[in-house]
């Protein structure tokens, strides 16, 4: 989209009366902390508009050159090549004046369960779980386990984790869904191809600064941890169940043998789940008339297909197939991430426009 020089100007200003308002020696902390803040996230802004407005005047000064000019010729073919750099910088500009997700930042809660396809299922929720930490590798993540519920044949029933590190959420938010699997389970003798699901939610990590909680708001349960056939993992009362009565909200912990451990690691996931359900309730009223390129971010909603027998992936939400399956798999999923991303700003930037 085209900004115009109206536009750059008011950027202009707006970063210089920021400025300004910042050399006042009678300014209280707090404000400059925040005119502080303000003038860093503007700072981008001004600099993609500055390199718009200077090739915008070097082509126009080159068109001024007149024909019978001795140095035309040279212009000529230097407007070219400034022209040729406008666009581009143009949709720079534009993307920097995009609303920004304030959890974009934020490190994420990642949760994947086993649906539809039994032992299967959580075998490729398995998958996904490693597929994931793979990618987190290769990004300079880290993934800290919260808690896990493994399959009868492996894999994972649920399986919960925090991943942290530079832009997270960013990445990962549409990951978001149903994961399809189609391939022949070990099991199967006839060698037919099965189908099964997973659900991911990939929620940002919200901070005690990001969602307040009242303690009278919550129910809070001790008892015994118990594994598979009921055997007593630990003989105290160290699993921690938590109950978010407003919302219904429940979050259950027991794999840390402390009390306090667990009841942390619940409260972290809790809050994560309140806030994103705060999101999704702003994202709803915001965008009730349309839906996004790339999914509305309904959990239910199938996203992506893993197909072993033809060794590819395909994502439904922006029709990209990728024959790349064990790759993907091994965390080679930054064409598949960067096609969505750039998709959904496709999208914000024809909203904007």
């Amino acid at each position: 989209m085209i900004i115009s020089p109206e536009r750059i100007a008011q950027i202009e200003r707006r970063h210089a009366d920021l400025a300004a308002q910042m050399g006042n020696p009678a300014l209280a902390a707090d404000k400059f902390v925040q005119l502080s803040k303000d003038y860093a996230e503007l700072t981008p802004v001004v600099e993609a508009a500055a390199r718009v407005k200077a090739l915008r005047d070097e082509a126009e000064s080159l068109r001024a050159i007149p024909a019978d000019d001795e140095m035309h010729g040279l212009a000529q073919d230097e407007l070219g090549e400034i022209e040729a750099q406008i666009p581009a910088a143009e949709r720079a500009l534009a993307l920097r004046l995009l609303p920004t997700d304030k959890a974009d930042a934020k490190p994420a809660m990642l949760e994947i369960r086993a649906g539809t396809g039994g032992d299967e299922a959580a075998l490729f929720a398995g998958d996904l779980y490693r597929m994931y930490e793979r990618y987190a590798a290769t990004r300079g993540w880290r993934v800290e386990l919260v808690s896990a519920s493994p399959g009868e044949m492996g894999g994972f029933k649920e399986i919960i984790a925090s991943v942290t590190g530079d832009s997270v959420f960013a990445r990962l938010k549409f990951e978001s869904g149903v994961h399809r699997v189609q391939r022949v389970p070990a099991t199967e003798t006839q060698g037919r191809i099965h189908t099964s699901a997973a659900t991911v939610a990939v929620l940002p990590e919200a901070e005690e600064v990001d969602i307040q909680i009242d303690d009278k708001d919550l129910r809070i349960d001790i008892f015994r941890s118990s594994g598979p056939g009921g055997q007593s993992v630990n003989t105290t009362d160290s699993a921690v169940r938590i109950v978010h009565i407003p919302t219904g909200l429940m979050v259950q912990q027991q794999d840390e043998k402390s009390q306090h451990k667990n009841k942390a690691k619940a409260m972290k996931v809790l809050r994560s789940r309140l806030y994103d359900l705060e999101r999704s309730k702003v994202d709803q009223a915001r965008s009730a008339d349309r839906k996004a390129m790339v999914g509305s971010g309904d959990r239910s909603e199938r996203i992506r297909t893993y197909n072993f027998p033809q060794g590819r992936v395909t994502d439904h939400r922006i029709n990209l197939t990728l024959h790349r399956l064990p790759e993907i798999l091994e965390g080679a999923m930054d064409e598949l991430v960067s096609a969505l991303i750039a998709e959904d700003e496709a999208a914000r930037l024809a909203e904007l426009g």
